[in-house]
């Protein structure tokens, strides 16, 4: 087992400190960079126990319309919230919460399909389109978001007028947002089938260029010192992976369906890989970091 791993990266790990006292600050960001990567697992599970029934679809994103529905829309918008609750501060907190964003469109924005993809599901053109019988849950769930997404804006505006949280540390994230939830709203209203056709692929397509960034921004911060040299290595990997997933993505998704190669599929598979990855590396390199910068000085957060 040591051998698998980078000599680094295995350094780290045995010169590892005890086990101390954690504060709740610490537990907190452990847990939640835990369950992101969770999510990925439990995408992985659905899909493959729905795999046995259904067969090896043409995408990751195909499996919204067999039984793993439930799972895979469930596991999305758990990441959503765990993104923004993990969001930190300057640049990261920016691409976050934007990230954070996209994430529940990939879950209620159901992808296209080809026909007869799907055994029972009915998709009525010749090449890949939206199924017709599930635009009403497209309308439930996108209406949903549009909603929530007011309110969430609502209150981060309110906050910021009690002076609880500052408008310089919230503002972009308020304004994109708010840009966001116009777009979507204006296109669902004027321009659904064209929403109904790219929506997925766009939300997609945004959210994993987005950790991309994060994931530069881990390797490169702006504030403070340099993460080690094993996980800066990993950070800019793990980045380039997910640009070369997105070039394969967007390059080859008009003609996957005629390639008889599961493109999009292994595609997807390696980008919620790398999403994986980045959880499990930052969570070893931050695992004692009590994030100290976000409590007032002086203030004791506990045991």
């Amino acid at each position: 087992m040591r051998d698998a791993l980078p000599s680094g990266l295995l350094a780290i790990l045995v010169d590892m400190p005890p086990a101390v006292p954690s504060t709740s600050v610490q537990r907190t960001y452990r847990y939640l960079r835990l369950a992101v990567a969770g999510t990925v697992v439990v995408i992985y599970v659905s899909v493959g126990l729905a795999a046995a029934s259904v067969g090896w679809l043409a995408s990751v994103s195909d499996y919204f319309y067999t039984p793993a529905r439930n799972a895979f829309v469930g596991a999305l918008i758990a990441a959503a919230l765990a993104l923004v609750a993990l969001s930190g501060r300057g640049a990261e907190r920016a691409l976050l919460d934007a990230a954070a964003l996209f994430a529940p469109l990939i879950a209620l924005v159901p992808t296209t399909l080809a026909p007869g993809s799907v055994p029972g599901v009915v998709v009525p053109c010749v090449h890949r389109c939206f199924p017709p019988e599930f635009a009403a849950d497209a309308a439930n769930g996108v209406a949903t978001y549009l909603v929530v997404g007011l309110l969430t804006i609502l209150v981060g505006v309110l906050l910021a007028a009690l002076r609880q949280v500052s408008l310089e540390t919230v503002g972009f994230s308020l304004v994109s947002s708010t840009a966001v939830l116009v777009v979507v709203g204006a296109l669902w209203l004027f321009a659904r089938d064209a929403f109904l056709a790219q929506g997925h692929f766009v939300a997609t397509i945004a959210f994993f260029g987005l950790f991309a960034s994060v994931a530069v921004i881990n390797a490169f911060p702006r504030r403070g010192d340099p993460p080690p040299m094993v996980f800066r290595a990993l950070y800019v990997a793990i980045a380039l992976g997910l640009v070369a997933v997105l070039v394969v993505y967007v390059a080859l998704l008009p003609d996957s369906d005629a390639t008889g190669v599961p493109v999009v599929l292994l595609a997807e598979a390696a980008a919620l890989t790398l999403f994986f990855a980045f959880w499990v590396v930052q969570g070893i390199e931050k695992w004692n970091d009590g994030d100290p910068s976000i409590r007032p000085a002086g203030v004791d957060l506990g045991t």
